[in-house]
């Protein structure tokens, strides 16, 4: 990679992680606690086993699977979700390990750890395939592989191109969402692991408010959502609170004054080869 090259990811990654500290995640964090703990659920983890939360915001992987024993570290970019992950976890008596670090290198030996794990987060670091590389890297032999992704065709997905059409997306950074391909999963992870299963899930998110009141949640406590409203002019921003709002209400299945939408992941679930 050129200076100039590694200069410019350099900076992007710090864009990266401004993005993710402003606002206030944890209250957004919050609403898929429920589908975190299903998915530790899945994994079949042991009192005992070490485990790596990968971009681990505020410990929604990281903290159900230390209840259930295991030997627990998450790594992230953003200092202050670290800090709610640690007050999480001190608040139920878990002991956690939680550190800042960086998905594309990982601060850990190769195979050290048993299970290998990300929800909503490896999947937002702009070189996917040194991710890829990583997670293979410090999962033993055997060892479990897991990711959930959201996907294009989900409502996350069409939140993302709804954002895009008002502020283009950084140039030459493979899109997020092809982590939410199959294919494209399969073609990262395949050469390290094996078994490899993929499944489409849905991951409830209720909200005791109307969508437009959603659309400001986002706005107040969502980096991604406030970069894009700090990036445009006083009509841009109607424009696009007035199209999220859309989305919201086509998607809303609350039968109240709530909101009530399902959001399609793809589940991941490999053996380290």
């Amino acid at each position: 990679m050129s200076a100039t090259a590694a200069a410019g990811l350099a900076q992007l990654k710090q864009g990266m992680k401004a993005m993710w500290m402003a606002g206030d995640f944890g209250q957004i964090a919050k609403h898929s606690e429920k589908g975190a703990d299903e998915l530790v659920s899945r994994l079949n983890i042991q009192p005992g086993n070490k485990v790596l939360d990968v971009a681990c915001g505020t410990g929604n992987l990281a903290i159900p699977a230390a209840r259930r024993g295991a030997k627990v570290t998450g790594i992230d970019i953003a200092s202050n979700l670290l800090a709610q992950a640690r007050q999480r976890a001190a608040a139920e008596g878990l002991d956690v390990k939680f550190e800042e670090g960086d998905a594309e290198q990982l601060a850990a030996g190769a195979g050290e750890f048993d299970v290998v794990m990300s929800m909503f987060g490896a999947m937002f670091a702009p070189q996917p395939e040194k991710v890829a590389a990583e997670l293979i890297r410090v999962c033993r032999p055997g060892g479990t592989i897991a990711m959930a992704n959201w996907t294009r065709e989900g409502l996350v997905g069409e939140s993302f191109a709804i954002g895009a059409r008002f502020v283009a997306p950084p140039e030459g950074i493979p899109s997020p969402l092809l982590w939410g391909d199959e294919s494209v999963v399969k073609q990262r992870l395949g050469s390290g692991t094996s078994e490899l299963q993929t499944a489409k899930r849905e991951l409830v998110l209720d909200y005791p408010f109307h969508p437009k009141e959603v659309v400001q949640f986002f706005r107040d406590y969502f980096g991604p959502t406030q970069m894009t409203f700090s990036r445009l002019d006083i009509n841009g921003q109607l424009e696009y609170a007035a199209a999220m709002e859309k989305m919201w209400n086509e998607h809303n299945e609350s039968p109240g004054g709530g909101t009530r939408v399902r959001a399609e992941y793809l589940e991941v679930i490999a053996k380290r080869a």
